[in-house]
């Protein structure tokens, strides 16, 4: 696996976090299936935000380092094995189901297959091109959606 993330990006994010008080760490990854189509999940409808249609994502452990991290979520959550992380995106922050102050840090990776398989969490996924009528019609929030939008600008860059 090749990681193009420095320490130095890894560090600034962890500082920033202790900054900024957050309490909880999400890894979400952008990834890019077919003609920079993003490949995106739906929560299953009894689940916390129930019906949202989100990136491959999931909670940092403890005692777990950030790389490590993404490549369990984005393998627990797709069945897909990470090729590469390519480039750190951006991050959002937002309230969790208890409550806590929540940071989703996103990355931009490439995967091996293409052979998704769904974890428990969600019941669908999509592949839409993020011009299509599909895409814009999706239950994706705002801030999914720049992070989506930002990762196509630089992957093409």
């Amino acid at each position: 696996m090749i990681n193009n993330i420095s320490e130095d990006i890894v560090n600034k994010l962890l500082e920033d976090i202790k900054t900024d008080k957050i309490q909880k760490i999400v890894l979400g990854a952008v990834i890019l299936i077919e003609n920079n189509s993003p490949l995106l999940l739906k929560r299953t409808q009894n689940d916390f935000m129930g019906g949202l249609v989100e990136l491959p994502s999931g909670t940092l452990e403890p005692q777990e380092d950030m790389i490590m991290g993404l490549i369990r979520e984005v393998k627990e959550e797709t069945g897909l094995d990470i090729k590469s992380i390519d480039f750190f995106i951006g991050s959002f922050d937002y309230l969790s189901s208890s409550g806590k102050k929540t940071r989703q840090i996103n990355f931009k990776v490439t995967t091996y297959e293409k052979n998704i398989k769904l974890s428990e969490e969600h019941d669908n996924y999509f592949i839409y091109s993020i011009n299509s009528k599909e895409y814009e019609n999706l239950n994706i929030s705002s801030k999914t959606k720049n992070i989506v939008e930002k990762a196509i600008l630089l992957n093409n860059k």
